[in-house]
């Protein structure tokens, strides 16, 4: 029987993962190596009996394996950043303050170590390729703006996803506490977005994400992250919550054969920095060392050169394209590297208040206290965990 053209499957990716030829499956479901070669391509429609030894012989249930494509349902997303028409997209989904967020899984964000899931993908909708242009209106404030929608076509179970924290942050830490998180509360999915302190707060107000990751200093208050969240989030009621204190300074290579000391002894050894975007706590703070320091910007070799994540840095170093970079004690110390502090910084989560009950953040932020996580953080060296969890603020 010819396949019905909407009828889709997936037995060429379970079999394949568990190390199947396809004359292997037809042997283990007693039909021939021609049946599952022309079922996979779409071809032909199992009957009923050969659908229950294929759902057998791969070890799932038949609605894993066969499903209408007309069925996969769709919703309504706003795009978290803005993406060139005339594609398709993977995105993955959560749901942010009563919305669906679509994140368009493109270049980096596509990969951690392997390639992420999609959730979704997005469909056509008024002429674009996944994309509804909806109007800005004048003087609308930063929250309230969204320049796209689109419609996505889910590829992974509605419940499930609804039950997602979504956190935007630049310090590795996050990564770690978001498996931990999975690993206590199976149900949940966390996703982790990088972003530097003052792109993650501004995510947060846009409505993106739950929480947003921040370590920013202010010399003037001698504060750290709450004049700058109560500068980008305007008036909405937010708390800080603290994963602790972690030393700032500058990485070097190991052992420090140029022997840094400081940051004017980069301009005498003329040594090469890496660096870090505008908005970053780690530019900032080099920055504010310069000026204390007396020393320009302009003195400094690599000043212009810039990477966008705290493990760039280290990994610049290690592979001898620059001779120093700012980042913590902690990423030197994973990457075997030599490390010379300037600052302590207090590293924050802001939460709108509004997000506080939703359950995907209490079970995220339930984790903060267990003890397990917290040796890990110890073993991890360069974090005062003394204070994990606690509120710091409430703006």
């Amino acid at each position: 029987m010819k396949l019905d053209i909407n009828i889709c499957n997936n037995i060429k990716s379970i079999r394949t993962r568990l190390g199947m030829s396809q004359q292997d499956l037809a042997n283990i479901a007693g039909v021939t190596r021609q049946t599952i070669s022309g079922v996979e391509s779409g071809q032909y429609a199992p009957s009923v009996a050969i659908t229950l030894r294929l759902a057998k012989a791969l070890g799932c249930q038949v609605e894993n394996l066969f499903w209408l494509e007309d069925d996969l349902p769709e919703i309504e997303a706003v795009l978290a950043k803005p993406v060139p028409t005339g594609q398709q997209l993977r995105v993955s989904l959560a749901k942010v303050g009563g919305q669906w967020i679509a994140y368009p899984l493109v270049g980096k964000e596509a990969f951690r170590m392997e390639m992420i899931p999609a959730d979704g993908e997005t469909v056509a909708v008024d002429g674009f390729p996944g994309i509804s242009k909806l109007s800005n209106p004048e003087g609308k404030a930063e929250s309230q703006t969204h320049t796209n929608k689109v419609q996505v076509s889910l590829l992974d179970d509605l419940d499930k996803l609804q039950n997602t924290v979504v956190i935007a942050g630049c310090t590795p830490v996050i990564s770690f506490l978001a498996r931990a998180t999975e690993r206590w509360h199976p149900q949940l999915r966390v996703h982790y977005h990088f972003a530097n302190s003052m792109a993650a707060l501004r995510s947060l107000n846009r409505g993106e994400v739950h929480i947003a990751g921040m370590h920013l200093y202010d010399p003037q208050t001698g504060e750290h992250n709450i004049p700058f969240a109560r500068e980008v989030l305007g008036g909405r009621s937010a708390v800080l919550i603290t994963l602790g204190i972690w030393e700032e300074g500058l990485v070097v290579a190991p052992g420090n054969p140029m022997e840094i000391k400081s940051l004017s002894n980069l301009v005498e050894l003329e040594a090469t920095i890496i660096n870090r975007e505008p908005g970053s706590g780690s530019r900032m703070l080099l920055e504010r060392k310069l000026k204390e320091e007396q020393v320009s910007a302009n003195a400094i070799k690599g000043y212009e050169h810039i990477v966008h994540s705290h493990q760039d840095v280290a990994l610049s170093i290690a592979a001898g394209i620059a001779d120093a970079g700012v980042s913590t004690a902690s990423v030197a110390a994973a990457f075997g590297l030599g490390f010379i502090p300037l600052h302590q910084a207090r590293y924050d989560l802001v939460i709108l208040k509004e997000y506080l009950e939703e359950a995907p953040v209490q079970q995220f932020l339930s984790i903060l206290g267990h003890r397990l996580v917290q040796s890990q953080l110890e073993v991890l060296g360069g974090y005062d965990i003394s204070d994990i969890g606690e509120v710091v603020a409430t703006i």
